[in-house]
Order: C-alpha cells, then structure tokens, then sequence
C-alpha cells in the first residue's frame, strides 16, 4: 500500500505542477496569454499524468481488494514484481491516453481569436477554437476521457460495496483499520473522477463552475490527497503526534 501511495503523491506533485506556475504568472500580470505549442504541452502532460493516475488509484483498489477479501495469499498475489507492473502500466496508460487524443489536436487550423476560457488548457476548450468539423475529435474525447472516467468510476464503486460487505461480516475490532484506509481512499476517488467526469462526459457544454472545477482539479486535489491520506492513517497520525510532542519538548528545554 506504502509503495503505491508514495507513486501516487509522485503523480500529484506532477499534476499540479503543470498548470500552477503558469496559473500564478498569469495572476501577476494583465495579459494573460500562451504559445501554441505551450498550450500542446500543457495539455499533454496534464492528460499523461491524469491518465497514469486513474490507473494507480484502480490498482490501489486492487491492492485494498486482495487485502480485505483474500488477507491469506495477500503477500503471495500482491508481491514485488505485481507491484511494479502497476507502476509500468501506469505510467504505459498515461502514456497511450494523451498520445491518443493529442496527435490529432496538433494539425488542427486555428484562426480568429483565440481565447482559452479557464486557468489552464485543455481538449475541449483548444478543439473548440478549431476553425473546421471537430466533430469525431468530440466523440473521441468523450470516449477516451469521459466514459472511460465513467466507467472505471463505475467499477470502482463496486469493487468498494464488496468490500464494505465483507468488512460486516468480520468483527469490528479486525475491520476498523481497513475501513480507515477505505474511506481516505473513497474520498480520493471521488475528488478525482468527480470533476474528471463532469469534464470529459459533457465536455462541450459551458457551466459558470467550469473554472472552480478546472482550479479544483489540476491544483486542490493534488495538494489533498496527501492530507487525506495522512489525516486517515493511524500509523501516519501516530507518527506525526509523536514528532509533534518531541518538537514541543525541546522547545520547551530550550
């Protein structure tokens, strides 16, 4: 579980490198304008990374799943190289997700005023501007990011009623911690794929919380999911006290 959390703080401080240092540029200043190639770059690493995230949080489910369904071949199923391969697949689905959608945003014609209505760029709001029938590139959005967010949301869910339900039939001494971990990781879930599908399900409608979400999605969640997880951990909460208690004691000596 460690070893897939720590990849999934790596992934976080990537998503939300991509966007902010050009969010907090564009604050300090009165033009408010990107490159072509700028806004290709921004979109592509903001879907590789988004991508490859969607991937870690199902095999942190996978991972929960072996643990609370079947705790006696856990260490057997969930061993080093299981855990590598979810790393590699990862980074592999990210990888093809951006790919598959940008290669054909770059040959797009764009004329007129060209104007990114949120903080950051992203597919539906650059095809948008496109000055030709963008209409398959939708549909290709709405496959490859929406319902595919919809889906593994979907999946998801399930795979957490399951194990709730074998939770209950364990005693409550035995479940509590698992259901710490649940929880935090249900709340990452849903911050994630909350405003992903929002996004990519109905991309080409214009909402007034477009841009609360676009902030929301590529900065707060990032900055998060660290919290939650470590807010949600008994070890980690254990650990924090303790240094806090050591750190007040020597002050105190002092």
């Amino acid at each position: 579980m460690y070893f897939l959390l720590a990849n999934l703080l790596f992934f976080d401080l990537c998503l939300s490198s991509v966007a902010t240092p050009k969010v907090i540029a564009d604050f300090l200043r009165k033009c408010k304008t990107i490159s072509l190639w700028g806004c290709m770059v921004q979109m592509y690493f903001m879907h590789f990374f988004g991508g490859g995230e969607m991937s870690l949080l199902i095999a942190m489910a996978i991972d929960r799943y072996v643990a609370i369904c079947k705790p006696v071949h856990y260490q057997t199923i969930m061993n080093h190289r299981m855990l590598i391969g979810f790393l590699v697949l990862s980074w592999a689905v990210g990888f093809m997700h951006t790919t598959s959608q940008l290669v054909f945003k770059v040959g797009l014609p764009f004329c007129g005023l060209n104007v990114v209505d949120s903080i950051f760029c992203d597919l539906p709001l650059v095809i948008k501007l496109a000055c030709t029938d963008t209409y398959n590139l939708e549909l290709l959005v709405i496959a490859e990011s929406g319902l595919l967010s919809l889906v593994c949301f979907i999946l998801l869910a399930i795979s957490y009623i399951i194990m709730f339900v074998t939770l209950g039939q364990r005693s409550s001494s035995a479940s509590s911690k698992a259901v710490s971990t649940l929880s935090a990781h249900i709340t990452v879930v849903t911050l994630f794929f909350g405003p992903a599908i929002f996004f990519y399900a109905f991309p080409f409608n214009s909402y007034s919380v477009d841009k609360f979400l676009s902030l929301f999605y590529s900065i707060i969640t990032p900055f998060l999911n660290p919290i939650i997880y470590t807010l949600r951990n008994q070890e980690m909460k254990a650990t924090i006290k303790r240094l806090s208690n050591q750190y007040i004691g020597s002050c105190l000596v002092s």
